[in-house]
């Protein structure tokens, strides 16, 4: 019988110890995930959204397939991190936050930068000024592949980050700042998670600044044209759903006190091309739709402010915490295709 990974170790705990867990953007995708996760394992969660990217839809799936008692574990506030008294009240009473509130994409944070800021700088220094004052123990934050900016070495290590290229990354570094400093000056016990391309059930194929993932899925499967920005060569580390709640978990439970202040990468070490994603997700809806059509992209200029590659070294997150992926590319797309097709309307 093989030994427990720390995480399965954790778990096992959650069977007998219970906390309180604040989830801001819970009615996201990555928060809704981690929202359900938590309550599937016996612990308290209080969840905090604005609807400025999340949706009701998420709050009532999550209610379909947990249990009434897990479901009476959850309270929700609606409310924006952009006000400090909203912030100063969901924290109080909180063990450990998970902060996923933010306003995600390069391209919107091009197009409005100070509303990118607002939410993403001044909500974040809200949340962890509460939860400072409110005696949070550890508050763990999304940050972002995006703040390697156009550094070339591949795979990215924590330490070394190139030139800035978008207001969006621009305020996940400074995110990375202030847990520093909070932790420097007042010991306040922070983890950042610099996530890399996620993707899985629940992420938004609509609108304009969809992720690539799931707007291609959304297409396809409704026979649209597929665009891929720039030769299709750019590749990302493409990181499914469960990679990520593990690493939440694992970095919101640590008693490492290395980890503290600290950030990580949260991917899986791999690397996939534009190109040969899209040649993956027409073979996975090739043996799971009847009637697809496979077509070809269409190809067109590259995007301001894009990372031309990322791929991240992950033997920090690993060393520190315990983590140890369960997903790659192939089975967290398997998966997330499964997903897409039952709730697309096919």
């Amino acid at each position: 019988m093989k030994d427990m990974t720390t995480f399965e170790k954790q778990l096992e705990s959650f069977k007998t110890d219970q906390q309180t867990w604040l989830v801001t953007g819970c009615a996201g995708f990555i928060g809704s995930n981690l929202t359900e996760f938590l309550l599937t394992h016996n612990q308290k969660v209080v969840g905090l959204d604005n609807f400025s990217t999340g949706f009701q839809h998420n709050l009532d799936d999550i209610k379909v397939n947990v249990t009434a008692k897990q479901w009476e574990n959850f309270s929700f506030t609606k409310g924006d991190i952009k006000e400090y008294e909203i912030c100063e009240a969901v924290t109080k009473n909180v063990d450990i936050i998970l902060h996923q509130a933010a306003l995600g994409s390069v391209p919107r944070s091009i197009d409005d930068p100070i509303t990118s800021n607002l939410s993403n700088v001044t909500g974040f220094l809200n949340m962890l000024t509460a939860a400072k004052n409110n005696y949070v123990k550890r508050m763990v934050y999304a940050s972002s592949s995006s703040v390697y900016g156009d550094s070339k070495e591949l795979p990215k290590v924590e330490e070394r980050t190139g030139n800035l290229l978008s207001p969006y990354a621009v305020t996940k570094y400074t995110n990375e700042l202030y847990a520093g400093v909070f932790h420097k000056c007042y010991g306040f016990e922070s983890i950042g998670l610099r996530y890399f391309n996620v993707f899985g059930k629940r992420q938004d194929p609509a609108g304009a600044y969809a992720a690539v993932i799931p707007k291609w899925l959304g297409s396809l499967i409704k026979g649209k044209d597929i665009y891929i920005n720039g030769d299709g060569e750019t590749s990302r580390d493409f990181t499914y759903i469960a990679n990520v709640i593990q690493s939440n978990i694992l970095a919101g439970t640590t008693t490492n006190e290395v980890a503290y202040g600290e950030v990580f990468n949260a991917g899986i070490g791999g690397r996939l091309t534009l190109n040969e994603l899209y040649n993956s997700i027409n073979r996975e809806l090739e043996e799971n739709l009847e009637r697809f059509i496979s077509k070809k992209a269409v190809y067109r200029e590259f995007r301001a402010g894009d990372i031309r590659h990322s791929n991240a070294n992950i033997d920090k997150l690993k060393n520190a915490t315990g983590y140890v992926p369960t997903h790659d590319i192939d089975r967290g797309l398997s998966e997330s295709i499964k997903w897409y097709i039952e709730n697309l309307g096919e």
